[in-house]
C-alpha cells in the first residue's frame, strides 16, 4: 500500500489545504469562484487538449474501457430509477442521490492517475475523460427532465450547456487534433502543457474549498444509499468487469480510480440551478470527498495498484 498511498497522499493534502483556507476565507471576496471558471474553461481543457493532441491513444484499449466505465454508469442509472421508489425521496433529492451515484471528481481522478501510472495513466485518464463525461452529463440531464424539477426555460439553457462543456470541446479538440496528425506544433505544445500543469493542484485546492462540513449533519436513507453506491458498489462492479474484459494493470487502476473517486464539486451548482436538493447535494459532495480519503487507497490496493 505504500505506493497507492503515497501517490494519493499529496493529493488529499492539497484538498485538506483548500478546505482550511475556506473555513478561514482566505483569499477572500470573490477570489475562489473565479479562480474555479479559470480551471473549468481554460487550465483544465488545455491539459485534456495537451494529453489527448500528443499521446498514442492507440495503446489505450477504448472499447474495453467504455465497456467496465459506461457499462456500471448505465446500470446502476437504471439500477436507481428502479428503486427510486423504496428509497422514499422527493423528486429533488432524487435528482441529488442521482447524481451523486455517478458523476466524478475529473481533477482527483486525472491527478490521481497520473500519479500512480505517470504518462501512461495520464493518457487513459484523459481518454476515460472524455467516454464519460458526455454520458454522465446526458445521464444527469435526463434525470432532472424525468423526475420533472426542470422548468421549460431551463430546458434549453441546460442543453445548450452540454455542448458548450469545457471539457468535452477539450477533449473533441485533443483528438481531432491526434487523429489528424497536426499535434500541437511549434512553441504550443510547450504553451499548452504548462497552462494544463496548473490545472491539477489548482483544482484539487479548490475541491477542498468547495467542502461544507456543516452539511454532514444531513444523514437520511438518500445520502447513505448514494454513498454505498458510489463509493462501494461502483467500483467493485467496474473492477469485475475489468478484469472480466482483461484490461492491462494501468487501464484496470484507471478505471477503478474513476469508478471510486467522490461526486464531483460541480454537482451542487447543477442542483441549484436545475431544481434539485441542493443541501443534499452539499452532503453528498464533502462525506464522499472525506470518506474517499479512506476507500480510494483500499480499493487500489485490493485490486494491487501500486
Amino acid at each position: 500500500m505504500p505506493g497507492v498511498a503515497n501517490a494519493l497522499g499529496p493529493l488529499f493534502l492539497l484538498i485538506l489545504l483548500g478546505a482550511v483556507l475556506g473555513w478561514a476565507r482566505q483569499p477572500g471576496g470573490d477570489f475562489w469562484p473565479r479562480l474555479e471558471r479559470l480551471i473549468y474553461f481554460l487550465l483544465f481543457p488545455a491539459m485534456l487538449v495537451s494529453t489527448l493532441a500528443t499521446a498514442d491513444v492507440s495503446q489505450v484499449p477504448v472499447t474495453r474501457l467504455a465497456g467496465a466505465l459506461l457499462g456500471a454508469m448505465g446500470l446502476f442509472g437504471a439500477l436507481l430509477w428502479a428503486l427510486r421508489g423504496w428509497l422514499g425521496l422527493e423528486a429533488p433529492a432524487f435528482t441529488s442521490a442521482f447524481q451523486g451515484s455517478l458523476r466524478f471528481n475529473t481533477y482527483v481522478g486525472v491527478a490521481g492517475a497520473a500519479a500512480l501510472h505517470g504518462g501512461p495513466g495520464a493518457t487513459v485518464a484523459a481518454v476515460a475523460v472524455a467516454l464519460m463525461v458526455p454520458v454522465v452529463n446526458v445521464l444527469c440531464v435526463a434525470s432532472f427532465i424525468a423526475a420533472g424539477t426542470l422548468g421549460a426555460g431551463s430546458l434549453g439553457k441546460s442543453l445548450a450547456a452540454l455542448v458548450r462543456n469545457p471539457l468535452i470541446l477539450g477533449c473533441l479538440i485533443g483528438i481531432g487534433l491526434n487523429v489528424s496528425g497536426i499535434g500541437l506544433p511549434g512553441w504550443s505544445e510547450a504553451t499548452v502543457e504548462l497552462l494544463g500543469r496548473a490545472a491539477l493542484p489548482l483544482g484539487l485546492v479548490a475541491v477542498g474549498v468547495a467542502l461544507r462540513p456543516a452539511a454532514l449533519m444531513r444523514l437520511d436513507r438518500g445520502v447513505w444509499a448514494t454513498n454505498l453506491v458510489k463509493l462501494g458498489l461502483m467500483p467493485a462492479l467496474v473492477l469485475a468487469l475489468a478484469l472480466a474484459l482483461g484490461l492491462d494493470p494501468v487501464s484496470r487502476d484507471v478505471a477503478l480510480l474513476f469508478a471510486a473517486l467522490p461526486t464531483a464539486t460541480s454537482a451542487y451548482i447543477l442542483a441549484r440551478q436545475l431544481g434539485g436538493d441542493a443541501e443534499m447535494m452539499a452532503a453528498l459532495i464533502t462525506g464522499q470527498t472525506l470518506l474517499a480519503m479512506a476507500t480510494l487507497p483500499l480499493w487500489l490496493r485490493l485490486a494491487g495498484a501500486g
